[in-house]
Order: structure tokens, then sequence, then C-alpha cells
């Protein structure tokens, strides 16, 4: 189970990797900033929690910026543990099929926790604002997947 758990979580960081590569190339193509979704979602979750993240001005607001970082790092390893697990557990999808259910896996744990959390409200998106969700996590998804897969043959 150990082994499972850490091919979960490796496939995880290389698909979130992929995600933030495709991000990042699609803020240097169209010139658009940085969401501030993550941050905000940091802010909401201490407020909801009562934990206060220290420092103030620009220490506070990088201390934020990290914590929104590693919290989608955390997401994407926590994702890719989950369906290294399902598929231990006889879940097995043919990798497209996996890897577009995988992306949605994730798509849905960031989307739904925002709008829980107030921060944005999906059902107001226009549809570049979706795509630009949808496909870094679509090829998350197909990376995340062929990495606990092709794990899965090697083992």
């Amino acid at each position: 189970m150990m082994r499972t758990l850490l091919r979960g979580g490796l496939a995880g960081a290389a698909g979130t990797t992929v995600l933030n590569a495709v991000t990042y190339g699609d803020m240097a193509l169209r010139g658009r900033p940085a969401s501030t979704v993550p941050e905000a979602t940091v802010e909401a979750l201490a407020d909801r929690a009562g934990v206060t993240i220290d420092g103030t001005g620009q220490t506070r607001d990088n201390r934020v910026s990290a914590l929104a970082a590693l919290s989608g790092i955390a997401t994407g390893m926590g994702v890719g543990t989950a369906v290294a697990v399902l598929r231990k557990a006889g879940v097995r999808l043919p990798l497209w099929a996996g890897g577009v259910l995988t992306g949605a896996l994730a798509m849905a744990v960031s989307d739904l926790s925002m709008a829980e959390l107030k921060v944005s409200d999906p059902r107001t998106w226009s549809g570049a604002d979706w795509v630009s969700d949808a496909i870094p996590h679509l090829l998350y998804g197909l990376a995340t997947y062929g990495v606990v897969t092709a794990g899965e043959r090697r083992a």
C-alpha cells in the first residue's frame, strides 16, 4: 500500500507540474495576469479555521502566495494519491478515460472549494474562463493518470 501511496503522490506532483506549465504558458501567450483565486481561497480557509497568517504588508502577502502554491501542490498530490488507491482497488480505465476523469476530479476539488468558500462562483464564469480552467486540468489528469499506470506496469 505504501508503494501505491507514493506512486500516487509522485503522479500528482508530475501532473501538477504539467498544470502549472500550461497555466504559465497561457499567461505568457495571452499576457494575462495570475489568478488571485488561490490566495483568496487561502485567506478564506484561514478565516474559516480561525487561523491568523502572520506578518504584515508584503511579508504577509508573500506567505499567502506561498500557501496558495503549496495548497495547489497538495491538491494535485492528493488527487493523484486517491486515483492510485482507486486503481489498486480495481478501478481500471483506459488512459484517455482515466485521464479525463482524473482532471475532472482535480478541477471539481478546486472549483467546488472556491465556490463553497464564496471566493468565486463558477456559474458566472465566461466560456474563456472555463477553457482556462479546463485545459490545464485535463492535461493534469492525463499526466497524472499516465504516471500512475506507467508506475504500475513497472512495479
